[in-house]
């Protein structure tokens, strides 16, 4: 768990000295967007799209993997 906190937390650090970089040109996030044709209201549409069509398949994937594992957990040998 330490370790994934650090890597997140190398990460986050990174991503900021990377906008520092950026910022320090004058690119800004609405520059970006501009630049591929999009708008804020347009990447939220597609973001909540995207959840629209994947958070049905996610239920549905979890309603057949959760119980196989629970059931392959519980019927494991015990360690040690």
């Amino acid at each position: 768990m330490q370790t994934f906190i650090a890597a997140v937390l190398k990460m986050a650090l990174a991503s900021l000295l990377a906008g520092m970089f950026v910022g320090f040109f004058g690119i800004t996030p609405r520059t970006v967007l501009e630049g591929a044709g999009l708008t804020a209201q347009d990447l939220h549409d597609g973001l909540v799209a995207t959840f629209a069509w994947a958070a049905p398949r996610m239920l549905m994937g979890a309603i057949i993997i959760l119980p196989a594992w629970f059931l392959t957990y519980m019927l494991m040998p015990p360690r040690g």
